[in-house]
């Protein structure tokens, strides 16, 4: 395991969504949650919308992006 202080350093990783995985296109230690602004490593990246291209921190913001964009049953 790569120590976080050495090699992509504390910047943002750019990252393209797929279905079961993502592509990281320009390297960086964390993505930035569209919910919350929170900094997720990239080793725990778990939660994101490939139809939006977003990352989320958890499953609640996740949720919530859903429901602001009108995806969820919840939100009709």
């Amino acid at each position: 395991m790569m120590n976080r202080l050495e090699g992509n350093g504390s910047r943002e990783a750019k990252v393209r969504y797929l279905d079961a995985d993502f592509q990281i296109l320009v390297p960086g230690s964390y993505v930035v949650c569209a919910i919350t602004g929170e900094q997720i490593p990239l080793d725990e990246l778990r939660y994101w919308s490939v139809a939006r291209q977003e990352a989320y921190a958890d499953a609640d913001a996740s949720l919530k992006a859903e429901l602001r964009a009108g995806g969820h049953p919840a939100s009709r």
